[in-house]
């Protein structure tokens, strides 16, 4: 697992993203060197109760690393230029990155920082808390009669991480080629519109964008349920998963009765009723015979467990997936994906405080002084049998990194992806309309193909034998019974990368079990941590499909540098839930370290305090608090007038604001409720206190900062017209635009794909059409 054998990454990062970011560089054999300040990176010292020991959390997100002290630019100018990649969190006005560019010309910049390196907000103070609200996706989320409600475990901070470090291979890749350097800037903000908004700013915008007269906040139903002894979750994205559901409470008669309760709106409005129906069942049974019930009925099911309960989960312990940190003491997730059927694993653990006093040399490719200019992966051809969001977000990225992608569906199934625009149902081409489906596979070529028949298998082998990278998430069974194993592919183009994505893996008891990304959500802990105190466990809803998809494409980019040096494909298995299971990695770490069980906190945080969202003036309008720092509370005191109740010594420290949290809020809910929430934002904000108005994520365009950024692209698509997609959360230096052209109709490019590069004529298409092979609309609907 030396994939990443000499490469040298500079960190110049602390706490979470940039940690992350270069984990998964140096977990493939990276040499990953980290700079702190002479206290250290904070979370060395973030520990909660009476421990002198470095942090559980960050030894696992530095494990394997080295360590150098310094704060001088000047002074560690030499190292940064002497590594291949370098990440850092410092800040939009911290360093000349131009400058740093221009001085070593081959240098990948990561920038991580919480707005982006441009646009008016860029210097504004936060937290991931306040960027949740900023990005309008904590309004998207909990029951509209209780306030809107965080992901918790800072979610988005784990899924830049994951973008910035395929924004990072990929670039060097570039460079590795002869290309230039490139300028990495990443925006949280980004991020966690991209990834949580469920593309409500798009699905508003093909909607004719109606007047907003209602809340935006939801839960799904059927969702996380009470059982007998627990919390069981569910999700039933298609029709078939919801008849499932209505047999195993033993309540078909319901649809029979009156169809509307198959439609997801009808279960919202009439949603005191439908918890009634179900819960009079799921509370007469146990978390245990609910979920074996549910996944023999091809339900997505999980316990929603903890930090405890998920160690002790079958598919996990039989998977192997746990690790013990290099020095003992706990327990970890291990890296969610193998290549050849081994698995990355830290090499080491995490390096003492500045113990690298004498920088080796490092031997990178030189200066090329005529460098290319293109795309990273031009010239690189992707076969994408993949649907829905977490396998199309990885060959997303790819595309827009310079792949050439053909999408792989067929008319009997189609991208089910597509069935997400069922409220245009009544449209001309319904199955063109769907917002995730317009999201997730621009810059690609459609071409449909029947895979269930030999003339589709022989097609797509053809296609293999001219193609890189050959990528699906379905179900293993699926392509197991399409008889297309790697073996087989791997005769046809040794050279060719193979990746199977399924949700739980390709092995274990739960190999067959069918999830989405709310499955993982359930299972890993992310929803544990979601939620109010008084209420029940919240899923975060949608980064478990982005964090399997960046996973996804690091190993497909990290497997075509292996390729580069060997000459030879690779099989890589990556596992949705495990990329989850990553992300929620601190409630193991922190569980195994130190017996302490994480559960969620509302809009609370163990990393501020006070924190959270206050209802200002008018209907619907919220003001979202989070003091990081001591010096951010004097300067919120500031902001308040000094307040006598704000006196207290007491109130100074952050120990002491978490045990007066309760009383702190009462104030903050006085001073709010008369305020106007964007005037009381920008006071506070002026005032160097991390807050923010909360947004809504349907009109998620009309952001002064994702608009003064561009971060919502036009298209023109031939079916939906003029259309704004969100990009990447990152942008490139030498890349203006990351869209090239809107997301392909169904089999849209089976003419010219066929015919350019399997030499079909005119009547062997027609021919394939007639026999149901290829074709461009789905069939079943006449």
């Amino acid at each position: 697992m030396n994939a990443l054998r000499g490469v040298r990454v500079v960190e110049w990062a602390t706490e979470i993203s940039g940690p992350y970011c270069t984990k998964l560089f140096a977990d493939l054999g990276a040499e990953v060197i980290k700079i702190e300040a002479p206290d250290g990176d904070p979370f060395r010292h973030r520990m909660f109760g009476d421990r002198s020991d470095t942090g559980a959390l960050f030894k696992f997100l530095n494990a394997g690393k080295r360590s150098v002290v310094g704060t001088s630019l000047a002074d560690l100018e030499p190292l940064i230029v002497s590594a291949d990649v370098f990440v850092d969190s410092l800040g939009p006005g911290a360093l000349d990155r131009e400058a740093l560019l221009r001085r070593a010309p081959h240098l990948v910049i990561v920038a991580l920082s919480p707005y982006g390196l441009t646009g008016p907000y860029r210097d504004r103070p936060s937290t991931e808390f306040t960027i949740q609200a900023e990005s309008g996706t904590l309004s998207l989320r909990g029951r509209p009669d209780q306030p809107p409600i965080q992901a918790g475990g800072r979610v988005f901070e784990w899924v830049m991480a994951s973008y910035a470090a395929v924004a990072a291979l990929g670039a060097l890749r570039r460079v590795q080629l002869g290309g230039a350097g490139e300028i990495v800037d990443c925006s949280l903000l980004e991020t966690c519109h991209l990834s949580a908004s469920g593309f409500a700013d798009l699905y508003h915008e093909l909607a004719g964008r109606p007047p907003l007269t209602v809340p935006a906040r939801q839960v799904e139903i059927p969702s996380i349920e009470p059982t007998a002894d627990g919390w069981v979750g569910f999700n039933t994205n298609t029709r078939q998963q919801f008849e499932s559901f209505l047999a195993m409470i033993g309540r078909l008669d319901l649809v029979d009765e009156d169809p509307a309760w198959a439609l997801a709106t009808t279960r919202w409005e009439r949603r005191e009723e439908w918890n009634r129906i179900v819960r009079e069942w799921t509370t007469r049974h146990s978390t245990d015979e609910i979920v074996t019930l549910a996944s023999d009925l091809r339900i997505p099911v999980s316990p929603v467990n903890n930090g405890q309960t998920v160690l002790d989960h079958p598919q996990f312990a039989a998977r192997g997936v746990w690790g013990t940190y290099a020095g003992g003491g706990f327990t970890h997730p291990l890296a969610p994906y193998q290549i050849n059927g081994r698995r990355p694993a830290p090499t080491a653990g995490a390096p003492p405080l500045g113990e690298m006093t004498k920088v080796p040399a490092h031997s990178r490719i030189a200066a090329v002084a005529d460098r290319a200019s293109g795309l990273p992966l031009e010239g690189i051809r992707i076969l994408d049998a993949t649907a829905w969001w977490a396998g199309p977000s990885s060959t997303h990225i790819l595309a827009a990194l310079g792949a050439e992608v053909i999408h792989l569906e067929s008319i009997r199934h189609p991208d089910g992806a597509r069935m997400a625009a069922a409220a245009f149902a009544s449209q001309p081409q319904w199955w063109e309309r769907s917002g995730m489906y317009l999201a997730t596979n621009t810059n690609k070529r459609g071409l449909t193909l029947d895979l269930s028949s030999p003339e589709g298998r022989e097609l797509l082998f053809g296609l293999v034998k001219c193609s890189d990278i050959l990528v699906e998430n379905f179900s293993p069974r699926v392509f197991d019974n399409f008889g297309i194993p790697w073996e087989t592919i791997s005769a046809v183009n040794p050279r060719i990368l193979m990746v199977r994505m399924p949700a739980f893996g390709l092995d274990g008891p739960w190999r067959n079990n069918v999830g989405f990304a709310q499955t993982m959500e359930q299972m890993t802990g992310m929803a544990w941590v979601t939620g109010h105190e008084y209420d029940q466990p919240r899923i975060p809803r949608g980064p478990c499909d982005p964090l399997a998809g960046m996973h996804s494409a690091f190993a497909m980019l990290a497997g075509l540098r292996q390729r580069d040096q060997t000459d030879r494909g690779s099989f890589i298995e990556v596992s949705m839930v495990e990329a989850a299971l990553n992300a929620a990695a601190e409630q193991v770490v922190e569980f195994t370290a130190y017996g302490n069980l994480i559960s969620r906190r509302g809009n609370r945080s163990r990393d501020a305090a006070p924190q959270g969202l206050y209802q200002c003036a008018g209907t619907e309008r919220w003001l979202a608090i989070s003091v990081a720092t001591d010096e951010q509370w004097r300067q919120l005191k500031s902001a308040l007038g000094n307040p006598d109740w704000a006196d207290d010594p007491a109130l100074d420290t952050h120990e002491g604001r978490v045990e007066a949290h309760d009383l702190i809020d009462k104030h903050l809910e006085q001073w709010a409720g008369r305020r106007d929430s964007s005037a009381a934002a920008e006071l506070l904000i002026e005032c160097g206190v991390p807050a923010a108005d909360l947004a809504d994520a349907r009109v998620g365009s009309m952001h002064p900062q994702l608009a003064a950024r561009g971060f919502f692209e036009g298209l023109d698509h031939p079916v939906v017209g003029r259309h704004h997609v969100a990009a990447l959360p990152f942008k490139y230096r030498s890349v203006g635009k990351w869209y090239r052209s809107p997301a392909p109709t169904l089999g849209q490019h089976n003419a010219s794909i066929l015919g350019e590069l399997l030499g079909l004529d005119g009547s062997s298409i027609a021919a394939l059409i007639e026999q149901g092979v290829i074709g461009t609309r789905p069939g079943g609907l006449d």
